[in-house]
């Protein structure tokens, strides 16, 4: 009796443990439901705004190695492979219910003796593995296992075999092709054969089979793994699947892998075996996909459109065979595709673009990818990625200031700033003198934009970007007003819609309705619900300043955006650069189209410092949104009441009337407010002097669009003691500027990225050289903000020739505030 009392106690205690583990483990499972995708044969049509047939949804299965959206029915394998992978990883697959608690045994005692609980599972477990626990599929735990265990055994009741094999050979892992993972049968008889799946051998398929276990080391070594196909075929003798004289015949038949040279000899045997070509799988892979480029047409959308839909009516729904109707506009698509394909980027670099309707906020385009040909990655980073915008943030924090009251025309003090965070313009040069906002946002300068946050305030900052569906990063500090923000080009690009559309910020939508087969409606979008976050003369205040970094500059003066014009067109962006150059950002508006460009490495490296943000995603936007325009009447920005116009220093900017005549403040940061564009009496000293003394003045041009010869442009340097004038700077120089800022793991990484540094630098190239010391301003030199200085009183408006001297006599600073040039030692970041 007392073993009965001990069996009991032992059943007790199992019984109590997997109720145990069923309570932390098994109550919050995913549905096997899931993997009915196999079942659909992606005929759910998707059509555009106009009612434009785009495109039909295919299913796809993720897995440990990547996504696959070649997905094969059955009955396009070859028989001989279903074979030999159902001996090579599972023989009893037809035997057992889903585990195989033999090979659980074989894996508990590996684990036991190893250390290693890997082993033993099923093809149904793997299946459950890749598909419905992708999130823990590298976790070797017990709680993994129990979770394959009961997900399995789901599976098996509500499929039968046939519908589990076919998902496993549709996911399972087959290597490394270089650029593309080689993921289900269909790419791996491709990549290794360029066969279609259906036309393998069973020689080509036993070498398939038996590489799966390890691909990439398997791959390369031929001879010492060939071995192990005279093995699979021998049990697979055993089990009944093939005969052995098909085995014999199997085993001499000479095969070629991608890239290998082999000699054979008659009974079977390699002769040789050399390695020539590695790189001959991606060539493979590439060949493959280019053959469904057509369907590949519009894939991020698509890709998005699914993402949307898929949590409101479910994966039946969404592959059932029924219609989705978006506000997707072909044109601009189409546009955004060819200004992707054709876009000149660094090498390695990849792209993401976003493109949306100022009316609605309605997705007009997206592409996720630089595309080549091939078929992009699934990865999309129009949508997906979060990379810091750099100085792209600038205009909303410069339109949250005429919010409260500032003027294009008022001045902050280009210095540097006391205290611990000690941002420096891109090259390391300040000029101590107040600039109006306009000419700090035409130049991009750090040092004035720091200070405008240090007087609005960085909570009031980071509310504002809630506002316009954006998120401040956790304790950005100041550094947040410079570029520290991670966005997606879609976030941006809905963010910059509100300058065009009065202030009213729309969350992005795809999606308008959804009907099944039947034609019964499955969704149906409410209508767009705005929120306000500019009143409409604000915005439109923004936008002017938009306008001007386009339009007040040309490219030889160091215009940072002119790139973006559109013939007949008006267009308002800015661009924006981050540390390192890891991204390159431009974010712009027209009437009827908004959006934005991002430009980096998809693992977040630094691109060469030749990139500029005015010359690398600038004319890919322009490219796009042009083309998006193509066949529309040229519109105009609807202006709304009360606002008015005054030339400022040769530059005509936008004021509400009732503050149109009213004097430029000037302001350092402090909350202090002086009352003219000179006054600087409430500046803070500034930092102890480094041994380099800047020159006098902004060298900058007058601010109009059509300057007159003699201006010296902002980002030229002064003309040399021998009288010879260095060459221009880029476009982009005065774009970008450096600043100290937050560690590197504020940075979103993406998929496989490692997270890229923090700190943002907003566009100028590290190699920009400052003007030479002891060179002096020519005659008929600009004043700090570009046009002639005041000889009338603080704030008087000037027109004409600018006059030589740029200040008056009695504003010049004392010996002891002369501007210099700060350390140039930029420090470290973390």
């Amino acid at each position: 009796m007392k073993w009965l009392t001990g069996l009991g106690a032992a059943l007790m205690v199992v019984v109590g443990g997997v109720g145990g583990m069923w309570y932390a483990w098994g109550r919050d499972l995913p549905s096997v439901s899931d993997l009915d995708v196999l079942e659909f044969s992606g005929q759910t049509r998707v059509y555009d705004r106009a009612g434009t047939l785009v495109g039909t949804l295919t299913p796809s299965l993720d897995s440990s190695g990547g996504v696959n959206r070649n997905l094969l029915p059955l009955s396009q394998i070859a028989a001989p492979l279903q074979k030999a992978v159902v001996t090579s990883e599972d023989r009893r697959f037809y035997e057992h219910h889903g585990v195989d608690y033999i090979g659980i045994a074989r894996g508990l005692l590996k684990g036991l003796l190893k250390n290693d609980l890997e082993g033993g599972s099923s093809i149904t477990q793997q299946v459950v593995k890749n598909t419905l626990l992708s999130d823990l599929h590298a976790a070797r735990t017990p709680e993994r296992k129990f979770k394959e265990a009961v997900l399995a055994y789901q599976l098996d009741r509500n499929f039968d075999k046939q519908k589990i094999l076919n998902a496993y050979l549709n996911i399972v892992y087959w290597g490394d092709g270089g650029r593309s993972d080689i993921v289900g049968a269909g790419t791996a008889a491709h990549a290794y054969f360029r066969k279609d799946a259906s036309e393998l051998n069973l020689a080509e398929s036993v070498y398939l089979a038996t590489i799966i276990p390890a691909p990439n080391r398997r791959y390369k070594d031929f001879k010492a793994y060939r071995p192990l196909m005279k093995d699979l075929l021998s049990r697979m003798v055993e089990d009944g699947r093939v005969t052995q004289a098909q085995a014999n015949e199997a085993w001499k038949t000479p095969i070629y892998p991608a890239g290998w040279r082999i000699g054979w000899n008659e009974n079977g045997t390699v002769r040789s075996a050399v390695l020539e070509r590695p790189g001959r799988l991606q060539e493979n892979i590439t060949a493959f996909e280019s053959q469904d480029a057509p369907k590949d047409a519009y894939q991020h959308y698509l890709q998005a459109v699914e993402k949307e839909l898929l949590p409101i009516i479910g994966r039946k729904a969404l592959y059932g065979g029924g219609r989705i109707y978006t506000g997707m506009s072909v044109a601009a698509q189409q546009a955004a595709e060819q200004a992707s394909r054709s876009a000149e980027l660094p090498d390695g670099a990849t792209l993401g673009i976003a493109l949306v309707s100022p009316v609605n906020g309605e997705v007009m385009a997206l592409v996720g990818q630089k595309l080549t040909g091939g078929r992009a990655s699934d990865w999309n980073n129009a949508t997906q990625a979060r990379r810091q915008v750099g100085s792209s943030i600038k205009p909303l924090l410069y339109t949250l200031a005429l919010q409260k009251g500032w003027k294009q025309s008022d001045t902050v003090l280009d210095s540097p700033l006391n205290g611990d965070y000690q941002p420096q313009n891109y090259d390391g040069r300040w000029t101590g003198r107040y600039v109006t906002m306009r000419y700090a946002l035409d130049h991009s300068l750090n040092l004035p934009t720091v200070r405008i946050g240090q007087e609005i305030g960085v909570p009031t900052f980071e509310a504002k970007l809630r506002d316009l569906g954006l998120t401040p990063p956790a304790e950005g500090g100041l550094s947040l007003t410079i570029g520290t923000l991670e966005a997606s080009p879609l976030q941006m690009a809905e963010a910059y819609a509100t300058f065009a559309n009065g202030g009213l910020y729309y969350a992005p939508t795809m999606v308008r309705r959804a009907e099944d087969a039947r034609g019964q409606v499955l969704y149906s979008r409410p209508a767009p619900t705005p929120h306000r976050v500019w009143d409409a003369q604000t915005a439109f205040l923004g936008l002017d300043m938009l306008r001007g970094v386009v339009n007040d500059l040309s490219e030889s003066q160091g215009g940072l955006a002119t790139r973006a014009q559109i013939a007949g067109w008006p267009v308002g962006g800015k661009t924006g650069t981050t540390n390192d150059v890891k991204d390159l950002w431009f974010a712009g508006v027209t009437p009827t189209v908004a959006g934005a460009v991002w430009v980096g490495k998809q693992d977040g490296g630094a691109l060469p410092g030749w990139a500029y943000s005015g010359e690398v995603p600038t004319p890919v936007w322009q490219q796009a949104v042009a083309g998006a325009l193509q066949g529309q009447s040229p519109a105009t920005f609807q202006e709304p009441g009360g606002i008015t116009y005054r030339t400022v220093r040769q530059v005509e900017m936008a004021f509400r009337t009732a503050e149109a005549d009213q004097e430029p403040v000037a302001r350092d940061g402090s909350g202090a407010q002086g009352g003219g564009f000179f006054t600087r009496r409430t500046r803070p000293p500034a930092p102890d002097p480094a041994p380099a003394v800047i020159p006098d003045p902004e060298l900058g041009p007058v601010q109009d669009p059509a300057p007159a010869a003699q201006d010296t442009p902002a980002d030229v340097a002064p003309a040399a003691p021998d009288g010879t004038t260095p060459d221009p700077a880029p476009a982009d120089t005065g774009a970008d500027l450096v600043d100290s800022a937050p560690p590197a793991d504020s940075v979103t990484p993406t998929p496989d990225a490692a997270p890229s540094d923090a700190g943002v630098v907003d566009a100028a190239p590290p190699e920009a050289v400052p003007a030479e010391p002891d060179a002096l301003p020519a005659d008929g030199a600009a004043t700090p903000d570009g046009g002639a200085p005041d000889t009338t009183g603080p704030g008087a408006v000037v027109s004409g020739d600018p006059l030589q001297d740029p200040l008056p006599p009695e504003a010049a600073p004392a010996p002891d505030q002369t501007p210099v040039q700060p350390d140039n030692e930029i420090p470290p970041l973390n």
